[in-house]
């Protein structure tokens, strides 16, 4: 199969409401033109230098997404151009990304990312310890140039299919939860990869993130 008949395959078969992020990392410019070309414009990265310097060569009109770990010292490159940040994992990198939104004077939509996966490896807020920071923190007066919009997780690695569902579900009622507190704009649930994305649609994803199936195996 081809890029394009899989980006084609893809929007076909995806529900209305979901967002496809073709996962880009670790692939040349050229596959991307390929997608490009068959009408995908949001890409997935995970190193900044890596988007920086792809951002470069495609249109103007692509739309950028972390969706890798963000050290705090790298979000300078990125905080110009990016249009979601789907890894926000600490409050020290919540602070880093309102104070270069605020020197650049644009605000920055972001995703806080959520560990549930059985992985120790896996990053991303313990769900009682983020629930705490969000009931402790003034967003509107601490955070102005953040613009909180969902929820990320990656799944665990496994073939139980079940147990990446009870994640997904887990996520999905914390969203549900945190909804009053962030409002409308709070509108994103990105779960699902391509091992997965079918059972996270399933629990209410609105956003997920497939690269091997688009581009096969990195390189």
């Amino acid at each position: 199969m081809s890029i394009k008949s899989e980006i084609v395959r893809l929007n076909k078969e995806l529900p209305e409401g979901v967002t496809l992020v073709a996962v880009s990392k670790f692939h040349p410019v050229e596959a991307l033109r390929e997608a490009y070309d068959a009408g995908q414009r949001i890409f997935g990265e995970s190193r900044p230098q890596e988007m920086c310097a792809k951002r470069e060569q495609m249109p103007a009109d692509v739309e950028w997404h972390m969706i890798g770990h963000l050290q705090t010292n790298k979000v300078k490159y990125v905080a110009p151009f990016v249009s979601l940040i789907h890894s926000v994992d600490s409050e020290r990198l919540a602070e880093e990304i309102e104070r270069q939104a605020a020197r650049l004077g644009r605000t920055i939509d972001v995703l806080f990312e959520i560990h549930l996966a059985e992985e120790e490896s896996k990053s991303g807020w313990d769900v009682e310890e983020f629930s705490a920071w969000v009931e402790s923190a003034d967003f509107a007066t601490r955070l102005p140039h953040i613009r909180p919009r969902g929820l990320m997780t990656i799944g665990t690695l496994t073939e139980d299919i079940e147990l990446n569902k009870r994640e997904f579900v887990r996520l999905r009622e914390l969203f549900d939860t945190l909804r009053p507190k962030f409002g409308a704009e709070f509108d994103t649930l990105s779960m699902g990869m391509t091992s997965d994305y079918h059972e996270a649609i399933e629990c209410g994803s609105t956003m997920v993130r497939i690269g091997s199936m688009i581009f096969g195996e990195r390189g």
